[in-house]
C-alpha cells in the first residue's frame, strides 16, 4: 500500500481526492491536514509515502509546507495538487524539490498515476504542467543547452545513460530492468549522478536531462 498525506483546505476535495485513491485499490490516506502548517506535522508523525499538498491554503502554503517536507522527511515524496499550473508555481514547487504537480482538474486515473510515480521515486508532471515547463525553456533555450551539456559531460557514460533514463521518467526499478542491473546499484548511480549535477532531485536532473539532448 501506498500511504499518502493529504492536505487541502476545502473538505469536499479531500473527500473527493480520498475517493479516487481509494478506488485504486493500492492506497491508503494516512492523514488530512486542512493547511500547510498541519500538513507538516503529520508528515513527520506519519511518515507517508506521499504527501500529496494543496498550493493555496492557510497558515503555510503548499509550496512552503513541501519545501519544510523535503528537509525535514526525506523518506516522503511530495507532489502538488492545484488548480492553477502558472509557470511561477510550477517553478517554485520544483526547485522546492516537489517531484509532482497534479491539476485537480486532470483525470483520475492521471491522478491515481501520478502518485505511484513519485511513490516509485519517479517524477511526474501533468501533460498540462509539462507543456508549460516546456514552452518555458524556449526564450533562453540554446543557452540552456549549452550549459546542461557542459554539465553532463563530466558524467561517466554510464552515469549519462542513466540520467537519460531518469529524464524519460522511468523509476528506480525501470532502469535496473533496462539496463539489466540490481536495483541497489541504479539507485547509487542516480544518487551520483544527482551530486555531480549539483541537483536536488529527479525532477531537476530530468530537466537537465532535456536539456543536454539525452531525451
Amino acid at each position: 500500500m501506498i500511504r499518502v498525506l493529504l492536505a487541502d483546505d476545502e473538505a469536499m476535495i479531500r473527500a473527493g481526492v480520498s475517493a479516487i485513491l481509494a478506488a485504486g485499490g493500492d492506497f491508503e490516506v494516512v492523514a488530512e491536514a486542512a493547511d500547510g502548517r498541519d500538513a507538516v506535522s503529520l508528515a513527520h508523525a506519519h511518515r507517508p509515502d506521499v504527501a500529496l499538498l494543496d498550493i493555496r491554503m492557510p497558515r503555510l502554503d503548499g509550496l512552503a509546507a513541501a519545501e519544510e517536507i523535503v528537509r525535514g522527511v526525506p523518506g516522503t515524496a511530495v507532489a502538488m495538487l492545484t488548480t492553477f499550473s502558472e509557470d511561477a508555481y510550477v517553478a517554485r514547487a520544483l526547485a522546492g524539490g516537489a517531484t509532482g504537480f497534479l491539476l485537480k482538474s486532470g483525470d483520475p486515473h492521471e491522478l491515481m498515476a501520478g502518485v505511484r510515480a513519485v511513490a516509485d521515486g519517479a517524477a511526474f508532471l501533468s501533460p498540462k504542467v509539462a507543456r508549460h515547463v516546456i514552452d518555458g525553456f524556449g526564450a533562453q533555450r540554446l543557452g540552456r543547452e549549452a550549459a546542461a551539456r557542459a554539465r553532463v559531460a563530466t558524467l561517466t557514460p554510464r552515469e549519462r545513460e542513466v540520467l537519460g533514463l531518469v529524464g524519460a521518467g522511468l523509476s528506480n526499478p525501470e532502469i535496473a530492468h533496462r539496463l539489466h542491473l540490481v536495483e541497489g546499484t541504479v539507485k547509487a548511480y542516480v544518487s551520483a549522478v544527482l551530486d555531480r549535477l549539483e541537483v536536488r532531485n529527479r525532477v531537476q536532473a530530468a530537466i537537465v536531462a532535456y536539456e543536454a539532448g539525452l531525451v
